[in-house]
């Protein structure tokens, strides 16, 4: 007589709900910013989810929850998206796929990058995260470089500064380049300041 298999775990009805209204207004709330709301209001992001404001209070204590919970979605879709690139490479050919890689990553936090701006000043969690993705990038760039950087941290910081979104905004939106311009500009930089070290 064979023994039978460990039914599976049940799932608490309301646990599931709830945690589908919370992404629901995650959701909504990058949405939103997505198509050019950079600073959408409680009640616009309930309306977008779907959701009453009281269950969107009930799921957030304030704006700065929402705000963390929201960067933290932003991480995992950048993570989800990029590919490492390997260090074996010659170093024209990861410089090449490093830009190519950075703009399609800059382009795709793009709208979340300029409604972080407006209220990064304020928000200890949208600093937080900004410094996440720096660090995130500096480390990239450490080990994809490493055999140039070899520990020269002045290179490190102006390799990560011409990768950050900062500069990216400046050659895309003040200057107006094209996205494949914005990244052979990033691309020649990168180069130079390789070859000066």
């Amino acid at each position: 007589m064979t023994q039978s298999a460990t039914p599976p775990p049940r799932v608490d009805g309301r646990t599931a709900r709830s945690e589908r209204t919370r992404n629901a207004i995650v959701d909504a709330h990058l949405q939103l910013i997505r198509e050019g709301d950079l600073r959408p209001t409680a009640d616009r992001i309930a309306k977008q989810a779907g959701v009453s404001l009281r269950a969107l209070w009930s799921h957030f204590a304030d704006m700065e929850a929402l705000f963390a919970e929201s960067g933290q979605r932003v991480l995992e879709l950048r993570d989800a998206s990029h590919r490492p690139i390997s260090a074996k490479l010659p170093l024209p050919e990861r410089v090449e796929a490093f830009c190519k890689q950075r703009a399609r990553l800059l382009e795709q936090i793009g709208p979340t990058a300029k409604a972080s701006a407006v209220k990064e000043p304020f928000s200890e969690a949208l600093q937080k995260y900004r410094k996440l993705h720096m660090i995130r990038v500096r480390e990239e760039m450490a080990t994809v470089f490493a055999s140039e950087v070899n520990g020269n941290d002045e290179l490190l910081n102006a390799l990560t500064a011409v990768s950050m979104w900062s500069t990216w905004a400046t050659w895309r939106e003040v200057m107006g380049l094209s996205v494949s311009t914005a990244r052979a500009t990033m691309a020649r930089t990168i180069t130079s300041l390789l070859a000066s070290a």
